[in-house]
C-alpha cells in the first residue's frame, strides 16, 4: 500500500504523476525481490518545508530533494534482499499484513529546480529521487564510497530497466 499526501501547493501534482510514482515504487521493489505486502508513505513538501524536517532530524539547516525514513534497521552494508529470508522483523514493522518499509520526504520544488539544472524533466527527476529513496528504505545507502558505489549502479539500473534517462 502507498500513502501520497500533497502538503505542498509551489508544484502542481496530476494523478499521473502520482501513479508514475506507485509504478516505480512497485517496479524498484520488485527489482529488489521484494515479495511481502507493504506500506510505505509518500509526502510532497516544499523547500521550506523539508529544510524544517532536514533540520529537525538530521541537524542539517538546508533544503534537500528527498528525505528517506526507513523502518527497518539494517547491518551495515546488507539491504533487505541480503537479510529477509534470515530476518524475523518485529510485529512493530507490521501494520496488519503490511511490512512498513517506512516514509518519503520529497521537495517537488528542489526537484523542479534540479532537472531544471541537469537539463531533464520533471518527472526523470521525481522518478530518480522515488528509485533513491526506495533503496535507502530497503537498506542501501552512500555514506562510504563502496556502499555509495553499489547504490548508484542499482539506481541506474532500475532506470535503465524503466527506460527513464537523463
Amino acid at each position: 500500500m502507498i500513502y501520497i499526501d500533497n502538503r505542498q501547493e509551489k508544484i502542481n501534482v496530476t494523478d499521473e504523476l502520482e501513479k508514475k510514482i506507485e509504478y516505480v515504487i512497485d517496479f524498484t521493489l520488485k527489482r529488489e525481490e521484494f515479495k511481502k505486502d507493504y506500506e510505505i508513505s509518500v509526502i510532497f513538501v516544499d523547500n521550506a518545508r523539508i529544510r524544517e524536517i532536514n533540520k529537525c532530524q538530521r541537524n542539517i539547516d538546508k533544503a534537500t530533494d528527498v528525505l528517506s525514513f526507513p523502518m527497518i534497521e539494517y547491518e551495515d552494508g546488507k539491504v533487505f534482499k541480503e537479510l529477509y529470508l534470515h530476518y524475523d522483523f518485529d510485529s512493530a514493522c507490521y501494520d496488519g499484513d503490511n511490512l512498513i518499509l517506512g516514509d518519503i520526504a520529497i521537495s517537488l520544488e528542489k526537484a523542479q529546480e534540479q532537472s531544471i539544472e541537469y537539463n531533464h524533466s520533471f518527472e526523470r527527476e521525481v522518478c530518480y529521487l522515488i528509485v533513491h529513496s526506495v533503496l535507502h528504505l530497503l537498506g542501501y545507502d552512500h555514506m562510504n564510497e563502496a556502499d555509495k558505489t553499489k547504490m548508484r549502479e542499482r539506481e541506474k539500473e532500475i532506470l535503465d530497466e524503466l527506460k527513464i534517462y537523463r
